[in-house]
């Protein structure tokens, strides 16, 4: 049970979290703060928050847990601003999809405090952003990635795990390490490259009829070419040395591809999409979320 649960961020995660704690009767206070004044007037007016602070400072007063939600380039300077008023005893937790970059941050801002931080990395999400994008199943049934490092203290990350099953996750642990090339392969590269075709689209003369004939196949794939472009930019540069070793394979097996295309050797072509078929298939097909 949380007595106060700060969430410095509150858009589609931290709303959606704020969201599902007050449904599990998890958390008796909920605070919010971020940039947008009209944002977090509009969480308070549905609910989702009890208060909206007017700074960081006010936000984490006497708060027993707190969560960062918000783009991860924010992340340094907030860990600095949180280091000077964070009560001794209170736990932190992120929630950004890069971990190695932000566990730095963190520990060179939150000095003995960093032992109560937790980094972790909720595996749902959608397209939309901001409160009114945010609903309280957004974690039933997804994973939770915590990636807690030598110095973090076991109590800390149990108060954030069960913080998380509460919501409705299912919570593991990871390398750090491992988590930064894992997402860059599964997460990151496909956002990349729905971006990098839209843009690709759009830049030609003739992108409004190609747009204008695009159905569910383009639809599904480009969905998430939709996401907040200013957390996409920051992910791409702050995981960048695994997102270029990914892309670049990609690059080398589309050459390829490319090539048996040009060379019109079906066989070769087929036994691609026999390959791709069978491994979604059998690892996807039926472990895609729905709303």
């Amino acid at each position: 049970m949380i007595n106060k649960l700060a969430i410095i961020g509150t858009g589609l995660i931290g709303g959606s979290l704020a969201q599902a704690l007050r449904k599990a009767d998890y958390a008796s206070e909920i605070i919010g703060y971020g940039r947008h004044p009209e944002n977090l007037q509009r969480a308070v007016d549905l609910g989702i928050l009890d208060i909206g602070a007017v700074s960081v400072s006010q936000a984490v007063a006497d708060a027993d847990m707190i969560v960062l939600s918000v783009p991860v380039a924010a992340m340094k300077e907030l860990f600095i601003e949180i280091a000077k008023s964070v009560p001794t005893n209170a736990v932190l937790t992120d929630v950004g999809s890069i971990k190695q970059s932000i566990i730095s941050d963190a520990s060179a801002a939150l000095g003995s405090q960093f032992e109560n931080y937790v980094p972790g990395h909720p595996i749902a999400g959608a397209e939309l952003s901001g409160a009114e994008a945010s609903y309280a199943e957004l974690f039933a049934d997804h994973r939770v990635v915590l990636t807690p490092v030598e110095e973090t203290s076991r109590t800390a990350v149990d108060k954030v795990s069960a913080m998380w099953v509460a919501a409705g996750a299912q919570v593991v642990e990871m390398d750090a390490n491992s988590h930064d090339e894992v997402f860059a392969a599964c997460s990151h590269a496909p956002h990349i490259l729905a971006y990098a075709l839209v843009d690709s689209l759009v830049r030609g003369d003739d992108h409004e009829t190609i747009f204008s004939f695009a159905a569910g196949g383009f639809r599904d794939f480009t969905r998430i070419a939709s996401s907040d472009p200013v957390m996409w930019r920051d992910i791409c540069t702050g995981n960048r040395d695994a997102i270029t070793r990914v892309l670049k394979q990609y690059r080398s097996d589309l050459d390829r591809i490319i090539n048996l295309i040009a060379e019109g050797d079906a066989a070769e072509l087929e036994e691609i999409f026999k390959r791709a078929k069978h491994a979604r298939d059998t690892y996807m097909l039926n472990k895609l979320p729905s709303r």
